[in-house]
């Protein structure tokens, strides 16, 4: 069967596009799909924002690249088709892709498939490369020569273009096979939550408030936090303002010792180890000792606390209980050949082992794989145990 549907494929009239006329065209045929293919290339060196280069999009009898270097092209028909809701949109990890079609149109696109998510499902691997997921699905070869082009540059070559619609085509067969193990072993529902995230904007866009959670801050106390914080929200917002990478605009490193030092001058600024010299003495160093000086002032009461970067604080009790719990989800992940953190998150474990059950483990399928059997470890109702050099799990006799 997946033969026949590789050879419709492979087969299919590609289109290079061009002009407004034939992005509209080509959305509204393929908008009556039940569902499409889709992939982007980019570069994103010295910008902020992705800048969008190519769209690539697989339909059942047709397959086009979209060439987005076009001056003035008017991609308005491929937003109206990205918010469709009756098409399904499917990419192999999603992320930057949606991320470039949310800051073109405004808006994330709609009923998304993520090939990626599908296939930790079927525990073919936490985050399996598109070459290897087609390799192990279709036995098909893709050729990643190009994947660190220049997609900026024009005219692109023949095999630039073969390259790009090999990132569609291939995709709708992996969709179909990825749709048949699904359905067989009814983990349809397990991709429930995670799909759904990728409609979320928050899921993309954290709060400004929490960026400073990432950064490693050594010394200061709270009051450096709370500067921190104040810092990562003033740089994210320049960064995207100026359209240049955050990195390049000021260190993670340089911004924690700006937060511990809190200089109140611009001379004091640009003694801080490998904070620009022009920076501290410009209008953005200004705005910058703004923020400093606004973070001098916050109330003692209202300083953040440390942020919990892998769950809560672990004694050498609760890591002992998280080991065993490890464990378990490693056998039980075996058992039903699915990617263990799928199931259960080092948050989650740790968050067990503290005596916290506001987790999503104990919830619907991952309660049934994992979660019911991790209470009955936690309240001595199962034990572990080896035999002939095999973990098992044994309920206890009432």
């Amino acid at each position: 069967m997946l033969k026949d549907k590789k050879i419709s494929v492979f087969t299919n009239p590609v289109r290079y596009i061009t002009t407004a006329d034939e992005v509209a065209e080509f959305c509204k045929q393929v908008s009556q799909e039940s569902f499409v293919t889709v992939d982007t290339e980019f570069v994103r060196e010295k910008t902020y924002w992705p800048q969008l280069c190519l769209v690539q999009i697989g339909g059942k009898d047709q397959t086009a690249l979209i060439d987005a270097c076009v001056p003035g092209l008017d991609l308005k028909p491929l937003g109206e088709l990205m918010a469709k809701p009756d098409c399904l949109k499917v990419f192999h990890a999603a992320r930057q892709d949606l991320e470039i079609f949310f800051h073109l149109f405004g808006k994330l696109p709609k009923n998304v498939f993520d090939t990626q998510i599908a296939a930790r499902a079927e525990g073919l691997g936490d985050q399996i490369g598109y070459d290897a997921l087609v390799s192990a699905l279709t036995k098909g070869r893709i050729d990643k020569s190009h994947r660190f082009t220049d997609w900026a540059k024009r005219p692109l070559s023949e095999n630039q273009k073969t390259y790009a619609v090999a990132d569609v085509t291939h995709l709708r067969l992996v969709y179909l096979e990825l749709m048949e193990r699904l359905t067989k072993n009814n983990r349809l529902s397990w991709l429930k939550d995670d799909l759904a995230n990728l409609e979320n904007e928050e899921f993309f866009f954290p709060a400004p408030d929490t960026l400073w959670e990432k950064i490693s801050l050594r010394g200061g106390g709270r009051r450096a936090m709370g500067i921190l914080q104040l810092l990562a929200a003033w740089r994210e917002a320049e960064a995207q303002a100026a359209d240049i990478p955050r990195q390049r605009l000021l260190r993670d490193d340089v911004l924690a010792q700006t937060a511990i030092t809190a200089p109140q001058n611009a001379e004091a600024l640009a003694n801080i180890r490998g904070f620009p010299a022009k920076l501290a003495y410009n209008d953005l160093g200004a705005r910058l000792l703004k923020m400093i000086a606004k973070g001098r002032a916050i109330p003692e009461d209202q300083l953040p606390l440390a942020p919990t970067r892998k769950g809560e604080k672990m004694t050498p009790r609760t890591k002992l209980i998280a080991n065993l719990l490890s464990v378990l989800l490693e056998l039980k992940a075996h058992e039903h050949s699915v990617s263990p953190k799928v199931v259960a998150s080092n948050v989650d474990l740790n968050a067990l082992a503290h005596g916290r059950k506001e987790v999503d483990t104990l919830k619907g399928w991952r309660a049934d794989i994992f979660g019911k059997e991790a209470l009955d470890l936690l309240e001595g109702r199962l034990s572990l145990q080896i035999k002939g050099g095999q973990v098992t799990a044994v309920k206890s006799q009432a």
